[in-house]
């Protein structure tokens, strides 16, 4: 899906190409007129860019949270092309709430770099689902980017593709329980979410690898997001990005603040010509100055073997609901 992250991650493989390759974008979102935004903003940045190999656009109308959606995006693509090279998931839905602005001030005033990096002051509504009765966050986060890449397999052999996961700093175990996978009962749905792709990429990176589908882990730090300043006025909004450059200045290799910076992991990944280690997260960082580097950290893979079972089980039971429907979602751009 396209935000100011994947806006930027189309920027940075855009110029990390060789300039005399034809390349085509498939720009997804769940509507039309931010498609239309997308690809205009695209085309400008390719046109300073001087490149002489043609830049191609195409876009799929999908939203993660509808399972018919995410089918009828299966359709289109495999109609349409007959080898994928490269799939970002973007996917990063929250449920949010507000700001606990009480505790915000305590956790700035305790720890300026940890109240940037790991806020304990968002507030998620409990117990959302979807239309399809999932817990909304996890089929919008992990199971329908999941699903599409189950059935766009054969596509993504034939491309030889990297496929890439977008986690998070925020993915901490202790924001998981594997009793609870859907996150019904959890107050910090976005980061479960998260650890659940940490661990859904450790179950199935090795299977991949088998067939040349190199699937990496990245998490982009912390940046300026469109996402969460809903609940921001323009005082604590500048308010904020103060706090994010205090803390990179001290210290923190995280706070990218700038989408484009915050794009570097995932497109090093993509670009990997001898594969590394995939076991690994990379994450975007920076130094107190700015310069980009690549950071990488461990994960835990504890509990990634149960969440695949439970994965690939839902993965055939929602088979068996579509295997007879199909939807068109293409209007004319």
């Amino acid at each position: 899906m396209f935000s100011n992250l994947g806006l930027n991650i189309a920027f940075r493989l855009i110029e990390r190409e060789d300039p005399k390759t034809r390349l085509t974008l498939v720009v997804t979102s769940r509507t039309l007129p931010r498609v239309r935004e997308v690809i205009d903003q695209i085309e400008s940045h390719v046109k300073k860019l001087k490149r002489p190999g043609i830049v191609d656009y195409d876009y799929l109308l999908v939203d993660f949270t509808d399972m018919v959606s995410v089918l009828s995006a299966y359709y289109e693509l495999d109609k349409k092309y007959d080898a994928i090279n490269y799939f970002f998931v973007n996917a990063a839905q929250g449920v949010y709430d507000g700001i606990d602005w009480v505790g915000a001030t305590k956790q700035v005033c305790c720890n300026i770099i940890e109240s940037v990096t790991n806020p304990n002051y968002r507030i998620q509504r409990v117990g959302v689902k979807s239309r399809d009765d999932l817990g909304l966050v996890f089929q919008a986060n992990v199971f329908g980017p999941y699903y599409l890449i189950h059935k766009i397999l054969p596509l993504l052999l034939a491309g030889k593709a990297k496929v890439v996961w977008i986690s998070s700093l925020m993915s901490d175990p202790k924001f998981l329980s594997l009793n609870d996978i859907q996150m019904i009962k959890s107050d910090t749905t976005y980061e479960g979410s998260k650890r659940l792709v940490d661990l859904l990429h450790l179950a199935t990176y090795k299977e991949l690898r088998k067939d040349a589908v190199h699937q990496y882990l990245v998490q982009p730090g912390i940046f300026i997001s469109h996402s969460f300043s809903v609940y921001l006025n323009l005082f604590t909004y500048y308010g904020m990005l103060w706090l994010f450059y205090i803390a990179r200045w001290i210290g923190s290799p995280w706070h990218n603040i700038e989408g484009y910076k915050a794009a570097n992991a995932p497109v090093y990944v993509a670009n990997m010509v001898d594969p590394e280690r995939q076991d690994l997260k990379y994450g975007s960082a920076t130094d107190r100055n700015g310069r980009e580097y690549i950071k990488t950290q461990e994960v835990d893979g504890t509990g990634a073997t149960d969440v695949l079972n439970y994965i690939r089980k839902l993965t055939l039971e929602w088979d068996d609901k579509l295997k007879d429907q199909i939807t068109n979602t293409r209007i004319p751009i």
